[in-house]
């Protein structure tokens, strides 16, 4: 009897493991907006029998829970996320549930820092570990990594500005071409009215990589909330809050005598999100005559949360860099093996800088869900630049060295209010703000010989008007405002942007020039000009994820207040009009954006701090395609490209004496970038990157006249030996391409008794570089 007993349990219990087994499934998913973006930290809770289970989508948008057979309801929720429930009868698919999303706000406004993005639709590039693994050296890497069509050159060795082309247009340090704006915690890089370059980029120098949460770009003026500068676009760069780890510390070294440190601490305490760090580093570099190039920086944030609505924070950063540079080096005499590659003709050329930059930032969340934001910034900068560029050609005896001088105080604010409202059944957002930014700056240029400035006032020279001394103190000042309206249509299929920015500008200069005799620079000027914005993006497929856009979008970009106090009549801002359109498909393994664009840009009035003198470039125009792409191959490999095709670049209603269209030089027609990157892989992180700029012309009516093209494969590799230690080893330039970054053409002579000489002067890149380095994180965080 009890042996029946135990059988007739036995049964029982196998059948209830096989029905238990037979009424189980897998629901897996995505989240995503509407247009098939996708969206991580998604509170996804399904009810199935009076029982609940609680998951949240991960990294990549997506979920997997085991559920019981039969009806499911599917509730999703998340911060600023309009809830929403579905129903599943039970019958439909388990596989591949895509669930569409509707965000109240954007979560663009959860940061304390203002920052904007365009409908440009994203797509996922899954490159966490190229920040993870690589051990940054340089500002032009993180530019690198954005894959968006941009050739940054090393200008002189590392110590100065960036030189940056984009779509068909030089853009010099920044701010001429119609600009790329970079802007860091809001706080915007570029200089105007600088003593080197018209939106000067060399703040970037104190930015330390390991504090970068992210960066990401607006392809085109197409944000309201951005104006000087942004006429070919905008990088926004995000720094930490706070660090994962209580103590972090960085030890590296490599080739070219390369040392580098980065050393932070940052609290673990209630409310409140903060660090401190310090970063030194120094690198000679491949030069014969060595770079001397030294960094600190010393960078601090404290944000206290007073709970999930409201938070306010303060921000700091300090560098300093001094370095010696070899110059632009003249190519005729590397070819002929007069002049090494890494050779040198003035030893003199290098700079010194030191800067500060302290902000204040606001946010507040209201529970109608409207959010408030607000910052204000100081910044203090002292700047001195020696170079020289055409060595004898203006003075045969003394040589042409300059010294450029930049003593500025800066004081900026924001403040910026995002309202939802539901209209046409769907959520839409109403945004207004404003902005000022004020400069007083004492700038000039100095002829200088041994970095004495004094060579203006040295026999022969009193007189020379090819031997220009200039001195100006400048102020310059910056308002502005803008709305803008998010709206959607028919479910969320149809997003439609409409936004308008004006920006006020005054000039006010007193200063003068010394060449054959005085000129007093004296005056007051201003200008007003208004930026419409209209972006519509279409996602017609409820489950095929493919979203169609087209943004427009007017930039400005303001001109030196030398220039404009001197040639008053001439263009005191100048515009960029900028069209796009495109197509973006977002799928699970695969995704890949498309696009066009045609950019007209008006005429251009360009200071010359180098010599003083006025370039005014007509109307012009850049039509192109641009294509990026990544490749999920396996879970931890993925394989990411794009690349940027400009068809043609030329000033409009402007021929050659051959009655051709007269095109616009010294920028790169193709840029192509690809990279293989490997995502913790029992510890391991690591990418192969590659970029590869097109050669292009120097000169307009010159087609032999050319810059010669690059490809630059970089390696990175790091390796969690234990919880607290990884091992990092990042070469640069693996194949030892040799290449050239900065190029440029134009007269100089090379000694006292040569002849004078047009000629392709450039900035030689990096041979292959080595770097290994430990990476120590101590007191984890919760």
């Amino acid at each position: 009897m009890k042996a029946l007993v135990s059988v007739i349990l036995l049964t029982v219990l196998l059948f209830a493991i096989s029905v238990s087994a037979q009424t189980t499934r897998q629901l897996k998913g995505s989240v995503v907006t509407s247009q098939f973006e996708f969206v991580p930290g998604v509170t996804i809770e399904v009810t199935a029998g009076g029982s609940k289970i609680n998951a949240v989508s991960d990294g990549q948008g997506q979920f997997d829970i085991p559920v019981p057979e039969g009806p499911l309801s599917i509730a999703v929720s998340g911060k600023n996320i309009v809830a929403q429930t579905l129903q599943l009868d039970g019958k439909a698919s388990n596989d591949d549930i895509v669930i569409k999303i509707s965000y109240r706000i954007s979560p663009i406004h959860e940061t304390v820092t203002i920052n904007d993005d365009a409908l440009t639709p994203d797509i996922e590039i899954r490159n966490t570990a190229v920040y993870n693994s690589t051990l940054f050296g340089r500002d032009d890497q993180l530019l690198q990594t954005l894959g968006a069509g941009i050739n940054a050159g090393q200008h002189e060795g590392g110590g100065k500005s960036l030189e940056v082309r984009r779509y068909g247009f030089n853009t010099d340090h920044g701010g001429v071409g119609g600009g790329l704006k970079i802007v860091v915690d809001n706080v915007q890089q570029n200089q105007g009215t600088q003593g080197h370059g018209q939106g000067y980029l060399g703040a970037l120098k104190s930015l330390s990589p390991e504090l970068v949460q992210d960066v990401s770009i607006i392809n085109g003026p197409f944000s309201p909330a951005f104006g000087d500068f942004s006429g070919l676009g905008v990088v926004q760069i995000r720094q930490r809050e706070s660090l994962s780890d209580i103590f972090t510390a960085r030890i590296q070294g490599g080739s070219h005598n390369t040392v580098r440190g980065f050393f932070a601490y940052s609290p673990s305490w209630k409310n409140i999100d903060a660090f401190l760090s310090y970063e030194p580093s120094y690198t000679d570099g491949p030069f014969e005559n060595p770079l001397k190039y030294r960094r600190d920086n010393v960078s601090g944030n404290l944000t206290y949360k007073f709970d999930d609505s409201q938070a306010l924070g303060f921000k700091f950063n300090l560098g300093r860099n001094d370095f010696t540079s070899s110059g632009q080096i003249p190519l005729d005499l590397v070819e002929n093996g007069s002049l090494d590659r890494f050779g040198f003709i003035d030893p003199e050329n290098g700079g010194k800088v030191q800067q500060g930059t302290a902000g204040v930032y606001f946010r507040k969340e209201f529970s109608s869900g409207t959010t408030f934001k607000a910052d204000a910034f100081v910044g203090r900068s002292l700047f001195d630049l020696y170079s020289n560029f055409t060595f004898f050609l203006a003075d045969p005896v003394y040589g042409d060295e300059i010294q450029q001088h930049d003593s500025r105080l800066r004081e900026g604010a924001n403040v910026q209010i995002v309202t939802p409202y539901k209209a046409f059944g769907s959520y839409s957002s109403f945004t207004a703000g404003a902005n000022f930014q004020f400069d007083q700056i004492n700038v000039g240029l100095y002829p200088s010989v041994g970095r004495n400035p004094n060579r203006k006032f040295l026999a022969g020279n009193e007189n020379n008007p090819d031997v220009l001394f200039t001195s100006a103190l400048a102020n310059v000042n910056n308002y502005a405002g803008y709305i803008q309206n998010s709206s959607a249509f028919f479910g969320g299929h149809l997003r439609v942007d409409l936004g308008l920015r004006f920006d006020t500008f005054t000039f006010d200069v007193n200063g003068f020039e010394i060449g054959d005799g005085r000129t007093d620079i004296i005056g007051k000027q201003s200008d007003t000009k208004f930026q419409p914005k209209v972006s519509v993006a279409l996602s017609p497929f409820d489950r095929t994820p493919i979203s169609f856009y087209a943004n427009y979008g007017r930039g400005i970009s303001s001109q030196d207040a030398r220039g404009v106090i001197r040639e008053p009549m001439s263009p005191q801002i100048a515009t960029t009009d900028f069209y796009q359109s495109g197509v973006s498909y977002n799928g699970h393994r695969v995704s890949a954006v498309f696009s066009s664009f045609l950019i007209d840009r008006s005429n251009e009035q360009v200071y010359i701090p180098d010599d003083g003198s006025i370039e005014l470039a007509g109307p012009s125009r850049s039509y192109g395609f641009e294509s990026r792409g990544s490749v999920r191959i396996t879970r931890n490999l993925n394989f990411n490209g794009g690349f940027t095709n400009v068809l043609k670049a030329f000033f409009r209603g402007e021929r050659n004496t051959l009655g051709e269209r007269l095109i616009v030089d010294s920028a790169p027609h193709f840029v192509a970038n690809a990279s293989l990157v490997l995502s913790e892989l029992r510890g391991f992180n690591a990418s192969l990157s590659m970029r590869h700029v097109s050669d292009y012309r120097l000169d307009a009516d010159d087609r032999s006249i050319k810059a010669s093209g690059q490809t630059v494969v970089d390696l990175a590799v790091s390796k969690r030996l234990k919880r607290w230690v990884d091992l990092n080893f990042s070469i640069d330039n693996l194949f030892n391409s040799k290449y050239f970054e900065t190029q440029n053409y134009f007269e100089s002579r090379t000694c006292q008794t040569c002849d004078v000489g047009t000629r392709i002067h450039a900035t030689p890149g990096f041979p292959f570089t080595a770097t290994v380095g430990l990476t120590f994180r101590l007191g984890r965080k919760n």
